[in-house]
């Protein structure tokens, strides 16, 4: 059975990544704390601690567990919540860190990037896409320190890609949803139209993502791999849907006062009525066979 590193397991979204991987691959979670002494993990699922911003550290901890693959999942996650140079750099650091590493392993390469890097969230006034539904081509122009972490990091995977011989891929999600507790479908999300204008209403349900994570991982290795040694590809990881099941040409007319002649919209993927999100996912399901299954209509009721 193969060997999977992932780092930020413990982490919110984390923890259903090596959910479903544990059945699959003996994960070994590295995050900055092991869990305390009476925790009990799931069978094939053990932990290390590593500071991995520090290089020393994550080389050893990788070299250590000499892993088949590496998830790459731990960041601080969003802008806003630390300064902004410790967003950066601790992210940078630690994806350069963990993905030399990984490289040296001759490990494939699975990390989370995010939708973050397009640079529409964080940027004020919120700016318009070149182009509807927004494929993977579309430029990163992220102002904010933790969008621009990500294009560094995305960077730095294509890098080791190249260098080292390995396959890498770095997944986009959106705004991660967990069952039952769905924030995108509060009160106070649904009920004003600016509060998810800054990533067009979009989400994925963490199942989803970690699917995601699984089918990438496949998708790199075997005799006709859908990633091959030596590339780095990005995916979209987004919901079906839109958070609040409107049509999506409606909600970009009355956010922004109507859609701009110069963006470009693709009316195959994108009608009139489409309650669709603002991203287009076609490459994940054509590189890995991975669509979404889960909408808020269902899960954020779940248990």
């Amino acid at each position: 059975m193969e060997t999977v590193l992932v780092t930020g397991g413990r982490g919110a979204s984390g923890r259903w990544v090596v959910d479903r991987l544990a059945g699959d691959y003996e994960v070994v979670v590295v995050d900055y704390e092991r869990p305390g002494p009476d925790a009990d993990p799931a069978p094939r699922v053990s932990f290390r601690a590593a500071d991995l911003a520090d290089r020393g550290e994550a080389l050893d901890v990788v070299h250590a567990v000499d892993p088949d693959a590496v998830v790459h999942w731990a960041a601080i996650p969003v802008a806003g919540t630390h300064p902004d140079g410790r967003v950066f750099e601790t992210n940078v650091h630690a994806a350069k860190n963990v993905l030399d590493a990984a490289g040296r392993a001759d490990a494939r390469i699975v990390q989370a990037s995010s939708d973050g890097a397009y640079g529409f969230f964080f940027a004020d006034p919120t700016p318009f896409p070149d182009e509807l539904p927004i494929t993977e081509e579309h430029p990163l122009e992220p102002e904010d320190p933790y969008g621009l972490s990500k294009v560094t990091a995305e960077a730095a995977a294509g890098a080791v890609a190249r260098r080292e011989g390995v396959p890498a891929v770095s997944i986009r999600p959106s705004w991660i949803q967990y069952p039952g507790a769905y924030a995108c479908r509060s009160d106070d999300y649904v009920g004003d139209l600016d509060a998810g204008a800054g990533n067009f209403w979009s989400y994925v349900d963490a199942r989803d993502v970690a699917d995601l994570v699984a089918a990438a991982l496949a998708g790199t290795t075997g005799s006709d791999p859908a990633v091959s040694a030596g590339t780095h590809e990005a995916v979209n990881c987004v919901a079906a849907d839109n958070a609040l099941g409107r049509p999506l040409l409606d909600l970009l007319r009355e956010a922004h006062d109507g859609i701009p002649d110069d963006c470009e919209v693709d009316g195959n993927a994108l009608a009139e009525g489409d309650d669709r999100s603002a991203y287009a996912i076609e490459k994940a399901e054509r590189l890995f066979g991975w669509e979404p299954s889960r909408s808020w209509r269902e899960a954020a009721s779940e248990d």
